[in-house]
């Protein structure tokens, strides 16, 4: 059901008609809701007030079964991890100083339903939201990512989805002209009927040029600009976050929206100028909930009134009712709050870039949101209770029955006798190991000039500025496998691979970005993994000394009562002081040494090994060492700085074998490799050696001359080394006394997965 159903009335019907019914389960709320509604109100909501509510109590907008979770991420803090943190949580996006004047603003948000719904909008939509999240701060974006996971490879229903998120994230990110730097694909049967689409994007500003995101001011003037507002997207917050998937599909099918990247470049250029100009106290961008998000919040984080009139918003579609405007989640639109004088040269401005400007009403001191529709008054709310105080849920939550024997189950009893080259190749070119170029020579990665590293490097890197080469990295993490098999440790060991990842650019992480994805949080048992999830990231960022800067919860992310597997993923954020410094994940030259760091151990649990080879997974996912991690980042660090490695790769799905497959395919250079040191010092088998998956890992490579540096620096700095082997031009990798295999073998195994489903690659 939809508010066109509802039938407007107003505030003074409202209190004269009690009695009347009010389809508020339709529009997502529960009973006790509604009644709370009423308390608040001391009268029932008018229909515009029901659906405004209704959105903004959503699990989607109003956080209300994670928030008491939450607040670790504000309470686990110390000031070190303040220091550098100009925007924290609760704003539009978090921003860090970067150093030089310059600051830089991220964040990863979800948009799953839609994208299985509709895959193409779904995607697109979710990089323009992300990408207005960017620039209601004041800065301009400059790199997009998204994290990806998809069915299984071979499901006809899968070949859909992926067709439709790849070319809808292409489609726009290419439009508005920024370079899709990195991400994640995956395949896995438990996202079958829900697909994880989440969607990152950076973006670049001097301290100065910081805007928040505020109604201040008695007599300022709240004005709409950008596309006009239409039927697109209207409930889609309350419900589609705010509900399961059947087996046959959406239970709910509100609109799914529908975005013009073309629209949004103009107003990106326009809201660049706006600030440049000084023309706005602030801008809120539309994104879930419309015009109901956009008035409460600023007027919540404001002086607490407004005064709108409805009917000045430009509209697509002139039959909408007042509260489907009040709903709609049409893309393109952003709210400002502009003084009186400025008026006029803010509408000169959006002249200029011919984006369509309504002037819908003014800040007050009445402490009320007040909307009125031609002339007569359909909502009057206190704003903070619908866009802050709105439910706090204290879930159940039980530890799962199945949990114990599932770790019980460990993959330490599987054989290892079997062809390990065989096995090499099996996992190189298993869905989730396969190379993603089907995926990512559909996304331009070097419009604007400045990208210095992209797939298939370990992260993401962009230059700030052109005369310095100060520069930013990203990267991004999950491994639901992990997480089912231990929430606490799997976020934990998210993290530690984003901030691996980062360290081995030659970036130094800084902060932390995160899109948490849960099943429904009705279960108790899906909130225990949520608890533990958060709890496990809070307290790996307070032991790595980085912030969470914001982020996104998405629940309901389940088929029937079947939950995906807890997915939290983890994006984090380092500073380089030269991009020219970076280091690329695969060795250029022969003749150089190859160095395992860090210690391996027999851990297969959860790994691409067990589930690849043998369809297995239980057990206990691998230990994680935070203090490993940042000690590894140091000696990383300090390498660069002496400029006596020539690239590092991290150690994660796939273990040592694909770390050292990905090294050789990446300029084709080869290399011979011996794993003797490894089973004779750490106590493994040759199978754990190649495959295990433990932690606080690295594969760099040496220039000989540099050898006798590079192992002192380890030394003095106390962490474990290893010479593995040396690159060479074979155009082979060779695993002394075991197997050996050619460049184009490997390249070809890694290549032919994701073309084979989903037809060439394109590019």
């Amino acid at each position: 059901m939809t508010p066109t159903s509802l039938g407007a009335d107003t505030v003074s019907n409202a209190a004269a008609t009690p009695e009347k019914e009010q389809p508020y389960a339709a529009l997502g709320l529960k009973h006790d809701e509604y009644l709370k509604i009423r308390e608040i109100l001391g009268r029932r909501p008018t229909s515009g007030e029901l659906a405004m509510y209704s959105v903004m109590w959503s699990e989607h907008c109003s956080y209300k079964s994670s928030k008491i979770y939450l607040r670790q991420f504000g309470q686990k803090v110390s000031d070190k991890m303040k220091k550098n943190l100009m925007v924290g949580m609760g704003e539009n996006a978090g921003v860090v100083d970067v150093g030089q004047g310059w600051a830089v603003t991220f964040k990863i948000e979800s948009h799953n339903h839609p994208s299985y719904i509709e895959p193409f909008q779904g995607a697109a939509t979710g990089v323009g939201g992300i990408v207005r999240d960017i620039i209601s701060m004041g800065a301009r974006p400059v790199a997009v990512m998204d994290a990806l996971r998809f069915g299984r490879i071979d499901d006809p229903d899968t070949a859909r989805v992926v067709h439709g998120v790849v070319s809808g994230i292409s489609f726009y990110g290419n439009c508005l002209g920024l370079p899709n730097i990195g991400g994640e694909t995956y395949f896995d049967s438990v996202y079958q009927a829900n697909p994880l689409v989440n969607a990152l994007a950076v973006g670049v500003l001097r301290h100065e040029d910081l805007h928040l995101a505020n109604a201040r001011g008695v007599g300022n003037k709240v004005v709409l600009f950008g596309a006009r507002t239409g039927g697109d997207g209207i409930g889609g917050a309350s419900i589609l976050a705010s509900d399961s998937f059947s087996e046959g599909g959406p239970t709910k099918r509100p609109a799914v929206q529908v975005g013009d990247p073309f629209a949004e470049k103009v107003l990106i250029e326009c809201c660049l100028e706006l600030f440049q100009q000084e023309l706005v106290e602030g801008i809120q961008d539309l994104g879930a909930a419309g015009i109901s998000c956009a008035t409460s919040e600023l007027a919540s984080n404001g002086d607490g009134g407004m005064f709108i009139e409805l009917e000045k918003v430009l509209l697509r579609d002139p039959t909408l009712t007042a509260e489907e405007i009040l709903m709609s989640e049409s893309q393109e639109r952003m709210m400002a709050i502009v003084t009186p004088e400025k008026l006029e040269g803010f509408l000169k401005v959006t002249e200029k870039w011919d984006v369509e400007t309504s002037v819908l009403g003014e800040v007050t001191d009445t402490g009320r949101l007040i909307i009125n529709w031609h002339g007569e008054e359909i909502v009057n709310v206190e704003p903070r209770t619908v866009a802050v105080d709105g439910p706090v849920y204290e879930r159940p939550v039980a530890y799962p029955t199945w949990l114990d024997a599932l770790q019980a189950d460990s993959a330490s009893s599987l054989p290892r006798d079997g062809d390990l080259r065989e096995q090499f190749l099996r996992l190189l070119g298993s869905p989730n190991l396969a190379d993603k170029a089907w995926v990512t020579n559909q996304y331009d990665r070097y419009v604007m000039g400045n990208t210095a590293l992209s797939f298939p490097d370990d992260g993401g890197m962009v230059r700030i500025d052109e005369e310095s080469g100060l520069g930013f990295a990203v990267a991004t993490d999950a491994n639901g496998r992990y997480c089912q098999l231990d929430p606490y440790r799997g976020a934990q060991l998210a993290l530690a691979e984003a901030f691996r990842n980062v360290a081995a650019t030659g970036a130094t992480p800084v902060a932390v970005s995160d899109c948490l994805n849960f099943g429904s949080p009705e279960n108790p048992e899906v909130m225990w993994q949520f608890s533990k999830a958060v709890e496990g990231l809070a307290d790996g960022c307070l032991e790595l000394q980085i912030p969470v800067t914001g982020g996104n919860v998405s629940f309901y992310n389940q088929t029937g009562d079947v939950p995906i597997h807890p997915t939290p993923v983890v994006a984090v954020l380092g500073v380089i002081d030269d991009v020219a410094k970076r280091i690329p994940s695969g060795w250029q030259d022969e003749g150089n040494n190859i160095y395992l760091l860090g210690v391996t151990r027999e851990e297969l649990d959860g790994s691409a090994w067990a589930g690849t080879i043998h369809g297995h997974l239980g057990g206990m996912p691998p230990a994680v060492d935070l203090a490993a991690e940042q000690k590894l980042a140091a000696v990383v660090a300090a390498a660069n700085e002496q400029n006596i490695i020539a690239s590092a790769h991290d150690l994660a799905d796939g273990g040592l074998a694909q770390a050292l497959a990905e090294a050789v395919m990446r300029f084709g250079i080869g290399a011979r490799v011996w794993l003797s040191e490894i089973t004779e010092r750490d106590g493994v088998d040759t199978a754990t050696a190649l495959f295990s998956e433990s932690t606080a890992r690295m594969l760099v490579s040496v220039p000989r001359e540099d050898d006798v540096r590079f192992q002192g620096l380890c030394t003095g700095r106390g962490y474990p080394f290893l010479r593995i082997g040396v690159t060479d031009d074979s155009g082979t990798l060779e695993v002394q006394d075991l197997f050996t295999v050619s460049v184009d073998e490997l390249r070809g195994t890694h290549r032919a997965t994701l073309a084979a489903a989903f037809g060439p690659v394109v590019g």
